[in-house]
């Protein structure tokens, strides 16, 4: 297993971002792993290294670099004071505009890396499912395939939430929700079909039973390990099927 730091030019400054790919020769679809609020961590690296043992090329951005370079909470951990008020701080650095800017930037960079087979999906939790389904919609021609996980706010009123994107997107999706969920309700839940629907967009939904907000990573209070290994096995699948 190869795993290295890299930097990745945008027009609004410089992601760092973790790569990490096999080590044997070779060329490999990719995946952008798009973090939850707490952003690039040890949790997501290992993340990142178990899909990369799949045969992937994995990059792991950080969704806060226009604030800061990673780490950018000292003493990480959900649920406390400190934590939960950083969350507020750094939330207003990632939107809609800065994940198309993103997107080019990211799709560049795979598309130089001699390892790089051609093909190219995203993963996103929380936060991240949004950006996922906005790389899809920002680089159709490009990405296959992007799957999200409790990802938040997926079908707002905001009039640029990421269900408007559906007819830009080409992408199969893929959408892991928690059974519990005040950021992505059932009404949510139908309001993104609704418009997946009406795009033509091939997806597919999955209600996690007994799973709440933040169940598939594991430094998460609500962690539920049997239900993020069905979502992991089931995400190889979706992975296997469209990018290999």
């Amino acid at each position: 297993m190869i795993e290295k730091q890299v930097d990745i030019k945008t027009a609004d400054g410089v992601v760092d971002c973790d790569l990490i790919y096999p080590a044997e020769i070779g060329k490999w679809p990719a995946v952008i792993m798009y973090t939850d609020i707490g952003g690039r961590r040890d949790t997501f690296v290992e993340m990142g290294k178990s899909l990369a043992s799949e045969g992937y090329i994995v990059l792991i951005p950080n969704p806060f670099y226009r604030l800061q370079r990673a780490p950018v909470y000292q003493n990480f951990k959900f649920g406390t004071d400190e934590t939960t008020a950083r969350m507020g701080e750094v939330r207003k650095y990632v939107t809609a505009t800065g994940a198309i800017t993103d997107a080019h930037a990211f799709v560049g960079f795979l598309n130089g890396l001699p390892q790089f087979s051609g093909k190219i999906g995203t993963v996103g939790y929380c936060m991240g499912g949004g950006l996922a389904m906005r790389t899809a919609a920002a680089e159709p021609d490009k990405i296959q395939a992007a799957a999200s996980f409790h990802g938040s706010q997926l079908a707002s009123d905001a009039p640029d939430s990421p269900h408007t994107l559906a007819p830009k997107i080409k992408a199969q999706l893929y959408f892991g929700f928690a059974v519990e969920d005040k950021n992505m309700p059932q009404e949510a839940i139908d309001r993104l079909n609704a418009a997946l629907d009406a795009a033509g967009v091939k997806y597919e939904g999955e209600t996690y039973w007994g799973a709440r907000h933040g169940w598939c990573v594991k430094d998460h209070s609500v962690y539920h390990e049997h239900q993020a290994e069905h979502a992991w096995h089931h995400m190889l699948e979706f992975f296997k099927s469209t990018l290999n």
